[in-house]
């Protein structure tokens, strides 16, 4: 078949090798010049199977209301009069309780665990760079109440097969000295030592090369403005180009469009629970090899994700609610700079960070869409919230097989199956 994915994210990119590698012919649309450079640009880095608790648990709706007027909180919602952010907050509320929580959990870490090992397939195929290391994920406490609240997460992990192990402070400064500044401050840490790390948008450029090298068409610097529709198929992606209008058609058609996914749908009567949380990052030089981690750190209670990548280290996270704006927020900015400064204060030159902001696609449950939609010739694979890039290659291994007619080797609940 012809298919055309709409976005060249992570996601998208990824989508695509797979397709082409089962015999499909394959266009990719993006707005950008080029991939991975909006969501996927500058993401936290981490290959993260351990990192997944959904935001919505049993403790959530109290932590949102004591961090709902603090400007620096690690989860902001800000209010706005848009019925489609009200309509994913009920839903998120929702999804807060410890049945739902626990049954989100199993999702993400089978996908993730999947996901994980299609990476590490497609890595040795084609042998890409993207300053990866297989050297663990490490989350620690600085405050023993956040640690007791991950143990019971972490045994339905353990149960699911995700080797996370509960470990004690001086065990986590073995695995990482960086951390020796903070010693008498760790409660405890859990450490995955198959989580792996590396850049998101180096990946997905050099896969992109690589798929255009297979016979992939990139159709750079092209809007996705809506679709042709008649009935219950999808005739035709209408788009804009250099101030023309177009109309591509293909056979099939694939959603990944991150956080633009839920609003080009809905043109067509397809609702998808699909609201922009807005992270943030800073990247900085290594300041001082000896300070400097190696490991990729999680810090559960400021929500933040360390990565090593190569000679920068990126510190990514926080989620702000407050619609499709990507203005930098300079106080959020500066609450990653003084946490990762008080953490490791040799480790990087943090007055010299880089600051970025990116829509990440969340769905109120973490669980992305993934799967068939009420349209037989439209497909999703979008709604990765902050996990777009550890799901990527499980996700898109997967569609691939769905679209090709087959069962995916995998226990997920995917869409329309």
């Amino acid at each position: 078949m012809h298919i055309l994915v709409l976005g060249a994210g992570v996601v998208g990119t990824t989508t695509a090798w797979f397709l082409q590698k089962q015999g499909h012919q394959v266009t990719v649309i993006d707005r950008q010049n080029q991939a991975g450079v909006e969501t996927s640009y500058a993401n936290g880095g981490q290959i993260s199977v351990s990192h997944a608790e959904p935001w919505a648990n049993p403790s959530a709706p109290l932590k949102v209301l004591r961090w709902l007027f603090k400007a620096d909180a690690p989860l902001l919602f800000r209010p706005r009069l848009d019925p489609d952010q009200w309509r994913w907050a009920l839903s998120f509320l929702c999804e807060c309780t410890s049945t739902r929580a626990a049954h989100n959990i199993r999702q993400i870490v089978n996908l993730g665990t999947y996901s994980r090992s299609q990476l590490q397939n497609l890595r040795e195929e084609v042998g890409l760079e993207y300053d990866a290391l297989q050297k663990g994920i490490l989350h620690f406490y600085t405050d023993p109440r956040e640690f007791e609240a991950a143990i019971k997460p972490t045994r339905i992990m353990q149960d699911l097969g995700c080797d996370r192990q509960i470990i004690d402070a001086d065990r986590a400064i073995s695995l990482e000295p960086a951390l020796k500044p903070i010693r008498d401050r760790i409660a405890g840490a859990t450490y995955t030592s198959e989580d792996e790390s590396g850049d998101a948008r180096k990946f997905t450029h050099n896969l992109a090369q690589k798929c255009a090298e297979a016979g992939v068409e990139f159709r750079y610097g092209t809007e996705v403005l809506g679709f042709e529709h008649a009935g219950d198929r999808i005739l035709g992606v209408q788009t804009l180009k250099d101030g023309c209008h177009e109309i591509l058609r293909g056979d099939a058609y694939v959603l990944s469009l991150g956080s633009f996914s839920a609003p080009l749908v809905k043109k067509v009567g397809l609702t998808l629970s699909i609201y922009p949380a807005k992270g943030y990052s800073i990247t900085v030089p290594v300041k001082n090899e000896d300070a400097a981690f190696r490991v990729s750190l999680t810090d559960d209670e400021y929500k933040l994700v360390y990565s090593r990548l190569g000679d920068r280290l990126r510190v990514a996270g926080t989620a702000e609610l407050s619609g499709y704006s990507r203005d930098l927020n300079y106080t959020r900015c500066r609450a990653i700079v003084r946490r990762t400064a008080e953490v490791m204060p040799e480790a990087g030159y943090w007055d010299q960070a880089e600051f970025w902001s990116g829509l990440r696609p969340a769905t109120p449950s973490n669980v992305p869409y993934v799967g068939k939609s009420h349209f037989p010739n439209l497909y999703l694979n979008t709604g990765h919230g902050t996990l777009g890039w550890t799901h990527a290659c499980g996700s898109a291994a997967a569609l691939a097989d769905i679209i090709s007619g087959r069962r995916p080797d995998v226990d997920f609940a995917f869409t329309g199956i």
